[in-house]
């Protein structure tokens, strides 16, 4: 590009912005060249009968020319934009200096009408020639004054001959006339100088915010990719337990198993029973663990689904005053239960679950003193509260007990050494929990002086009871499953054998095997019908279900008693075992559980 054009070109803003700078003025050349249009021929009206002939068509057609040149442009322009490939900023240094070239040559005929037509026009036609091109002059601020050279270069050439040829008329006001043209001159200069500045000032402004945008977008897709990606941490950690929840309870079932088998043959013996009970007492412990870790999973999954109800709060306060009460009578505690005879509308099994929790944490937390389990109604709900006289949460740390893997820790909160130390999960079980039977929880506490946990619940109203029929007391449990025959599917070997072992030292007849086509197998062969089936969920060709459904088509019309023991607590195989009449355990399971189910199953009394 040559120096002309450069200094024909340039551009005071960044080259990014050019291209639409460059549209921009060729959007108002349209308006430009008909308000261009319009002047001149009032122009020429005005002179068409003062004016030589000859200077009046030379300028006509001199101003044709250009004007005709930067219509030509403006298609030609237009034309281009039609590829955007080609609408670079290149190709935009190459149409602004068009485009300012015909803006400087319509300055140079304007220019030169004030030369050849002023001196041949009474005071109205002067005074009109006048305000045409000074118009022209302060229109051009808004369009011209961010290119501030180009600017002057085109008021020079419209107003400098106008100013000269006033001062070269001999009149008594010439001078005067010519000095004013020359302040407005002078002031269309500042005002355009002051227009720049504001321009420049709002477009440094506007690609500033152009570059927080940006950088905010790219923050934000930071961020989104971060979420994202522990969204992927968090549903992969939350697979792996639902995938492990079945694989690691064999183990821990089958340790009990075996532990019961041992108790069985044991005879009274005193330290085989120590043993045994210490066994039960490190799986007990390990269940506990794992089963915290599964219960944050099983509520992330969804897994859980509350089924609320209304119920009276004695029986739930019963079951957690036998289990608690001996465990704060050892650390010397007190426990009392108030308000018993509430009745509240929630899922009862996970109302127990959230209760356990706090009490638990209250009798691990508190070395003297005692706790109280309390429920009183408050409009139309009932506050379910605990409240201990332990060590107290600083209130730092009060609004982190919540967390996963979080533990009030050092001198503060001691725990006793037979105590379990935990994850770290009760609480944050607890709040889950709450949060999904939509019971709020809150909690004050006050270091050295104790906590309270308020766990708000729906009032609830018990149906009227119906008349039950008397039923005489039920005797224990038989100790003996003799000329029983139960067929076991359990495709793990330890679990399998555990299972085998207890049973028949309950007296039964077994028949085990690992694969629900090798049960299938050897059921085609048999003329009557075991007694129960015992199988496990996830087998290696198949499912329990199939299992059973294979053995059931057997042994039809009989209808043969089946138990479902599965490890996974996250698919929630209660509705399958419903619609098939089979109940459910989940691993590990405790064998007086077993026991229990066997017998209710066999309908023995």
């Amino acid at each position: 590009m040559s120096p002309r054009a450069t200094a024909l070109a340039v551009p005071s803003e960044p080259a990014a912005v050019l291209p639409d700078k460059v549209r921009s003025l060729y959007a108002q050349t349209g308006v430009s060249l008909a308000g261009n249009l319009l002047g001149a021929a009032a122009l020429v009206a005005l002179f068409a009968r003062s004016a030589p002939r000859f200077n009046l068509v030379a300028w006509s057609l001199l101003f044709l020319a250009v004007w005709g040149a930067r219509l030509y442009g403006r298609l030609r322009y237009s034309q281009a934009r039609a590829d955007a490939s080609t609408h670079r900023i290149a190709n935009a240094q190459h149409w602004l200096v068009i485009w300012n070239t015909g803006a400087v040559a319509s300055g140079a005929v304007w220019g030169a009408a004030s030369w050849t037509l002023y001196e041949h026009g009474d005071a109205y036609q002067r005074a009109a020639l006048v305000v045409i091109v000074y118009t022209y002059c302060v229109a051009s601020i808004t369009v011209l004054a961010p290119q501030f050279r180009i600017f002057l270069a085109f008021t020079s050439l419209c107003l400098l001959p106008l100013i000269a040829r006033v001062a070269t008329i001999e009149s008594a006001t010439s001078w005067q006339l010519a000095a004013v043209l020359l302040l407005g001159y002078l002031m269309n200069a500042a005002l355009a100088r002051a227009y720049r500045r504001t321009f420049h000032g709002t477009l440094a402004l506007k690609l500033r915010t152009e570059q927080l945008a940006a950088q905010l977008a790219a923050e934000k897709a930071t961020a989104d990719a971060a979420r994202r990606e522990a969204e992927t941490a968090n549903r992969a950690k939350t697979q792996f337990f639902a995938a492990a929840s079945h694989d690691l309870r064999q183990p821990l079932h089958a340790m009990g198993l075996f532990a019961e088998a041992l108790r069985a043959r044991s005879r009274g013996d005193e330290e085989v029973t120590h043993l045994v009970n210490s066994i039960y007492s490190s799986v007990d412990a390990l269940e506990g663990l794992f089963g915290e870790l599964l219960d944050i999973t099983k509520i992330d999954t969804g897994g859980v689904e509350p089924q609320p109800q209304a119920f009276a709060l004695r029986d739930l306060f019963a079951r957690l005053r036998l289990q608690y009460e001996p465990t704060a009578f050892e650390k010397g505690l007190s426990l009392r239960l108030r308000g018993e005879d509430r009745v509240v509308y929630a899922d009862p099994v996970l109302t127990d679950r959230i209760l356990r929790n706090l009490l638990a944490n209250a009798i691990r937390y508190t070395r003297e003193g005692g706790v109280l389990l309390a429920a009183r109604r408050r409009g139309t709900r009932v506050v379910v509260q605990v409240w201990d006289t332990g060590v107290g949460i600083a209130a730092a740390e009060q609004s982190r007990v919540f967390d996963e893997f979080y533990q009030v820790g050092g001198a503060q909160a001691p725990v006793a050494a037979n105590d379990r130390k935990g994850l770290g999960l009760g609480l944050a079980i607890v709040k889950r929990l709450s949060t999904l039977i939509d019971a709020p929880l809150t909690l004050r506490s006050q270091p050295g002086r104790g906590t309270v946990f308020t766990l708000s619940l729906a009032a609830g109203t018990l149906p009227r009871p119906m008349a039950a029929p008397a039923a005489g007391a039920r005797p224990a449990i038989g100790l003996t499953l003799d000329r029983r025959r139960i067929v076991v599917v359990e495709d793990e070997p330890a679990v399998r054998e555990g299972l085998v072992v207890l049973l028949k030292g309950w007296g039964a007849s077994i028949e085990a095997f690992d694969s629900a086509s090798a049960a299938a197998a050897w059921a085609r062969g048999q003329d009557t019908a075991p007694d129960l089936l015992i199988l496990d969920y996830r087998l290696g060709d198949g499912t329990g279900i199939d299992a059973l459904q294979a053995l059931r088509g057997a042994f039809a019309p009989t209808h043969v008693p089946a138990i479902l023991v599965t490890g996974s607590t996250m698919t929630g195989h209660e509705r399958e075992a419903q619609q098939h009449d089979v109940h459910l355990l989940i691993k590990p399971v405790v064998p007086h559980k077993l026991r229990a189910m066997i017998a209710f199953k066999l309908g023995l009394r």
